[in-house]
């Protein structure tokens, strides 16, 4: 394992092009998926060990957090957390502390991937994909630099607000996973058991089925070839939305060399 390591967790692809531009901008990086099933590098060579990943629900995907607990970072390592979200950074990197204390953290403003509760658009601030994507890249290589610099940050406040938000986000997901819908428009590429973090999605008769195991990433919905897959007629009407710069074979790499 290298030097830096980072993990990512990334449904519509914004975490993984955030992670890939820190990475570069820190001299290189092993990317590691964060997904079920996944194996437990040896970071005992690891100078710097990071994390990206979204903001749901006010919180972040509990992957993030049964992944970080299973991890042996060596004393002195440089640590770090970087949370993309639509307008506030949420309860993930403060709970993210408790398990990892880190050392520096950022937050990182992009389109929305949640399609039933907003349009992807819904950002601050409000910006194309284009232009959204060009922020990213300066805000990373700004985060990279303070890497570079080693510089620290007082640990990650808790927001009391977005903290009762995100109780009740599991019971919300659960009633989400059970509205998803996919339509004659299949054609069972199988792309989307490959997307999926959880494994929760098979190909059964040439058609996809989803099952309840769900963590709201959407990554089937949004990048499905076909528009094949819904989780209740908002996401019909709304714009489909992935990062313009992550294709699907990119997200379904387990470990990603930059």
């Amino acid at each position: 394992m290298g030097k830096n390591v980072i993990f990512f967790f990334s449904g519509t692809g914004n975490c993984l092009s955030i992670a890939r531009n820190i990475a570069k901008g820190i001299g290189g990086a092993q990317l590691i998926r964060i997904k079920k099933g996944m194996s437990k590098p040896d970071l005992s060579d690891a100078d710097r060990v990071g994390f990206v990943f979204p903001c749901y629900g006010g919180g972040a995907p509990e992957d993030v957090f049964d992944c970080a607990k299973t991890l042996k970072v060596k004393p002195g390592a440089y640590t770090f957390g970087v949370t993309s979200c639509a307008a506030y950074k949420g309860t993930g990197l403060a709970k993210l502390h408790k398990i990892i204390p880190l050392k520096y953290w950022s937050v990182v403003t992009h389109h929305c991937s949640c399609i039933w509760l907003f349009p992807h658009d819904l950002m601050m601030p409000r910006l194309t994909i284009g232009e959204a994507e060009a922020r990213n890249e300066d805000l990373s290589a700004k985060i990279a630099k303070d890497i570079v610099d080693g510089k620290t940050r007082r640990k990650p406040g808790l927001n009391v607000l977005n903290a009762f938000e995100n109780m009740g986000f599991s019971k919300m997901v659960e009633k989400k996973a059970a509205a998803f819908a996919v339509s004659d428009k299949c054609i069972g590429c199988g792309q989307c058991m490959g997307l999926c973090p959880r494994g929760n999605i098979t190909i059964i008769e040439g058609k996809a089925k989803i099952g309840t195991n769900c963590t709201q990433c959407l990554s089937c919905l949004q990048y499905c070839p076909q528009s094949a897959i819904s989780i209740g007629e908002i996401s019909e009407k709304r714009e489909h939305y992935h990062n313009p710069n992550v294709k699907p074979a990119d997200l379904m790499q387990d470990s990603i060399t930059v």
